[in-house]
């Protein structure tokens, strides 16, 4: 039997929007891509989502929007995938990694207070396998600690205090307390990419909580503007009877999404419920199975509070070191079984390394990274290869 790890799920619904697409004669950004925003929107209780061509690109965006520069100072998690610490590096910010608590794949909170000072500008929150942070937990810290906070552009201004950017890469469809991932944080960015449970195959897109003082336009404008070098057009807008004029207000970036990758998304977002629901259905047949094997922590996906979007299924090996791990995983594969681990710490990494971090200064992630094993989990999978997978764990946890 051969398990792959996330292959993406793409029926004929979404081959059949693709094709729509390629016949229509627009297949850069469009109607297609403007139809799956307003979708996200009303999926996510947003007034505005912008669709970018990944998350990445849609958390450097929302620095750049937020003003944030050389001499500020963002804080993320040191257990978490490079996307949310490289866009700090991208504006000239530093880098404020923060480790998890114990037996945790979330920050300290202790620490991510005690991290903040006047040159705190943001927070990328990580919100890992599709469970997501502690957002009270977090709007109490940045609150009380409002009087640090200094300004420096309109939109910091307006928020106040410490800005809350959710790295929502695997946490699209997830809730807390009944309210959407997208519809917290004061920034959400999420991934399309192929592995997620959502895909447009590359992709992204963000939400936001609309404020007081600033239109929600002026905002999508802003990254709309980002994302396409800076122009006051993008191409749509230019197809109008003699406005083919445009101009370049900054000499910014290009990360749109097109039209082809929305008519993807499109299809995949009418299925989505569904999809979720599979999800579930595979997490519950894991723990299940999985219960009566003490050797093996489990990552809560659904409690009172919050409703995981069950992007990864995490197991920690107790009492097993990274050898020992990695030589599990290697068994696996000898038995057709892909396994992953999410994710290897920061300050594991030569980019982190060669900025000054150190794994000796975050040990509670590098223990939740040493035993960690990531099983598939995909909406492709059946419940038969379920009972494979975890029946050869077992026979190798034991052996």
């Amino acid at each position: 039997m051969e398990i792959p790890f996330s292959p993406p799920d793409i029926t004929d619904v979404e081959i059949n929007n693709v094709v729509e697409v390629l016949k229509s004669g627009w297949i850069t950004t469009g109607p297609k891509t403007k139809e799956l925003e307003k979708q996200i929107s009303e999926y996510c209780h947003t007034n505005k989502t912008i669709c970018l061509n990944s998350a990445t690109a849609g958390m450097e965006m929302t620095l750049r929007i937020l003003g944030i520069k050389e001499g500020d100072e963002i804080i993320t998690s040191a257990y978490t995938y490079t996307a949310s610490a490289s866009v700090i590096h991208h504006v000239g910010a530093k880098i404020v990694l923060v480790d998890t608590g114990v037996g945790s794949y979330q920050m300290d909170y202790e620490k991510l207070e005690d991290s903040i000072n006047e040159r705190t500008k943001a927070i990328i929150a990580v919100d890992l396998a599709g469970v997501m942070c502690d957002y009270d937990k977090i709007f109490e810290i940045v609150n009380r600690k409002r009087n640090t906070f200094v300004a420096n552009s309109e939109i910091q201004k307006e928020i106040g205090r410490v800005t809350i950017i959710a790295d929502g890469a695997h946490s699209f469809g997830a809730s807390q307390k009944g309210n959407m991932s997208g519809s917290i944080a004061d920034f959400t960015s999420f991934s399309f990419h192929a592995v997620k449970n959502l895909t447009t195959a590359e992709g992204g897109a963000v939400t936001w909580k609309t404020m007081q003082n600033i239109d929600d336009e002026y905002i999508y404008k802003k990254y709309k503007c980002l994302s396409l070098h800076g122009q006051t057009k993008d191409a749509l807008d230019k197809t109008n009877l003699g406005s083919w004029e445009y101009d370049i207000i900054e000499p910014a970036y290009k990360c749109n999404m097109t039209d082809i990758m929305a008519a993807i998304g499109i299809g995949q977002l009418s299925r989505y419920e569904q999809l979720l629901n599979y999800r579930k259905k595979i997490i519950n047949r894991y723990d299940t199975l999985l219960s009566d094997l003490q050797a093996v922590d489990v990552l809560v996906h659904y409690t009172h509070d919050n409703i995981s979007s069950g992007h990864l299924y995490l197991i920690r090996l107790k009492g097993k070191d990274e050898s020992a791990r990695n030589e599990i995983i290697t068994k696996l594969a000898e038995v057709g079984i892909a396994t992953n681990v999410h994710y290897k710490p920061l300050p594991l990494l030569t980019a982190y390394k060669n900025l000054g971090f150190d794994i000796c200064d975050y040990p509670n992630a590098y223990n939740m990274y040493k035993n960690e094993i990531t099983l598939p989990l995909n909406t492709t999978i059946n419940l038969d290869e379920v009972d494979y997978i975890i029946e050869n764990l077992k026979y190798i946890l034991c052996k």
